[in-house]
């Protein structure tokens, strides 16, 4: 039986073009039952505070079972819940709960790949070559003699090869971890499987699914080789017709997706991850396909004027040719804390993965953050919170080597340390770690840093100028403000190093981006910033100010 739907302004078919949507890492997000791992019972213990924050939505990441070789990204049941998580009771209650809120609710799927442990795959290494268990992966025979080279020379997200050998002889195809194997997204077995898994979470009540790897599944039956580095073969960029990113077969998939989507009384809404070539995005997104896609190019961008302006220009131009909404994202899961990012001398991403052992000047990024964050806000479209960034919190770039648990600690020699960073858990209340993120008191799966003592929940909600009550009042705006419903947009002129736009027709934003002030546009009346308007008529550095035009 299905959950109602959710009981506020945003239960219609269009809620999601502009929703505000918090991303829970579970595991990190609050510990209900005392293990020290979040769980459902920690969620469901605070839905009421992103209720009082005012998003629209909640994005869970992988909650299923799994041996956590890739935080839950390798998953061995799609059909239920991992037990330090929880039950299947306690998800049906999580989402009645949280429509009775207003809050729906998005799952992550994992389609690319399962776990090593998932049934299908424990029955394809029992089966023979060539066998229908075998179909639903991609298993080849090796090249060289006795077949003792990999098929092909492509590398693995996470380091090393995409093949492992098996004790048979042949190699299965994995993009990112061992732990992780391809499927066949030429089988049909594999693509009725998925229609099923989507059908029996939206029975359910979910409300739709962020699409990991929405740019993966499709791959070149050939199999070529790349002749490429390790991490150009990661990004994909520059090279058309690549054999295992952002290929056309794709798109096939995503049309099944959405029949069934459409076919719910109250239409269900897909959100892709997908790194795509510069245009290529739209196609994923035509009114037949997904809703959404998260804007990449807004995350990595540095935070500069120029380089935002390019962003946010054509993010809103492609996507108007296919009729879908922007939007707008500063951190995630995978990539480093947006206010660390901003505190360095090089604002934007350039690697993959991460970029690591930068100085940083956490004042400058907390300020520049702070300004981001209501840039985000008040442009047309959808935004996306990572959970913790409404703290301020920065990323945990020192946490001991024992606790890394990311497998690209491992995969890369121990070269890079990984997304764990970002991973650690959130900080609620009190002086001292794990700052009740566990019910018990008990030390949390990753370390916490002594001084998150002042950026726990509790700690910003005693503070009027905190990073959380900067997103509560932006949050109300973006819910209250009449110009800020709809997706009305135009740049006005303003001077170098500066943003200026207006929101319907009485609202205008603008942003410092500069290390001087600069005037505030005389049309208007400031409204709302960022931080503090210490002279009269001049915008200072690293801020953003909403206007009411005169």
């Amino acid at each position: 039986m299905s959950n109602p739907t959710p009981t506020n302004d945003a239960a219609n078919d269009s809620w999601w073009r502009s929703a505000a949507i918090y991303q829970v890492y579970i595991r990190s997000f609050a510990d209900g039952d005392g293990d020290g791992t979040g769980d459902i019972a920690g969620l469901r213990s605070r839905l009421q505070y992103l209720v009082h924050l005012g998003v629209d939505a909640i994005w869970i990441n992988p909650w299923y079972p799994s041996p956590l070789a890739d935080g839950g990204y390798d998953v061995s049941d799609f059909r239920d819940i991992h037990p330090t998580y929880g039950t299947l009771d306690e998800a049906r209650k999580l989402i009645s709960e949280a429509h009775g809120l207003g809050l729906r609710v998005i799952l992550d799927i994992v389609p690319n790949h399962t776990s090593d442990q998932h049934a299908w795959f424990q029955e394809a290494l029992a089966a023979a070559p060539g066998s229908p268990e075998r179909k639903r992966f991609i298993f080849r025979d090796g090249k060289g003699e006795n077949g003792s080279l990999p098929p092909n020379d492509w590398y693995a997200a996470f380091g090393g090869p995409t093949w492992t050998r098996t004790p048979d002889g042949q190699w299965y195809l994995h993009l990112f971890a061992p732990e992780q194997p391809d499927l066949n997204w030429d089988n049909g077995e594999v693509r009725a499987e998925f229609e099923s898994i989507l059908r029996f979470w939206f029975d359910l009540g979910v409300d739709g699914f962020r699409i990991d790897v929405a740019h993966g599944m499709a791959k070149d039956p050939a199999l070529p080789d790349l002749g490429l580095t390790e991490f150009s073969a990661i990004a994909g960029e520059g090279q058309e017709n690549h054999p295992h990113w952002d290929r056309d077969g794709i798109h096939d998939i995503y049309r099944s997706w959405r029949a069934i989507a459409d076919s719910y009384p109250d239409p269900r809404v897909f959100v892709a991850e997908a790194h795509v070539r510069p245009g290529r995005m739209p196609d994923y997104l035509r009114p037949d396909e997904l809703h959404t896609a998260f804007n990449f190019d807004f995350l990595k961008s540095a935070f500069e004027a120029d380089k935002l302006r390019e962003v946010i220009d054509r993010t809103i131009s492609d996507l108007a040719k296919v009729g879908a909404p922007a939007t707008w994202v500063l951190s995630n899961h995978d990539e480093t804390r947006h206010v660390t990012r901003y505190g360095r001398a090089h604002t934007g991403i350039t690697t993959p993965m991460r970029d690591q052992g930068h100085p940083t000047d956490l004042t400058l990024g907390t300020r520049r953050a702070r300004a981001a964050a209501l840039l985000m806000l008040v442009l047309p479209g959808g935004a996306y919170i990572y959970q913790g960034e409404e703290l301020g919190l920065y990323e945990v770039e020192d946490l001991p080597e024992s606790a890394l648990q990311d497998p690209t600690w491992e995969r890369s020699g121990h070269t890079v340390r990984g997304r764990d960073g970002c991973r650690v858990p959130m900080p609620w209340t009190g002086d001292t770690p794990p700052f009740g993120f566990s019910i018990s008191g008990a030390a949390p799966w990753l370390p916490q840093p002594e001084d998150w003592k002042a950026y726990t929940a509790e700690a910003n909600q005693a503070d009027p100028a905190s990073m959380l009550q900067l997103y509560r009042s932006a949050l109300r705006l973006r819910r209250t403000n009449p110009h800020l419903r709809g997706e009305e947009f135009r740049w006005l002129d303003s001077p170098a190093g500066t943003l200026l736009f207006e929101r319907g027709d009485g609202l205008m934003c603008a942003v410092n981006l500069t290390d001087q002030p600069t005037p505030l546009p005389e049309a208007g009346s400031p409204l709302f910033a960022s931080g503090p308007l210490d002279q009269a008529g001049l915008l200072p550095p690293d801020t953003t100010v909403l206007l009411q035009m005169d």
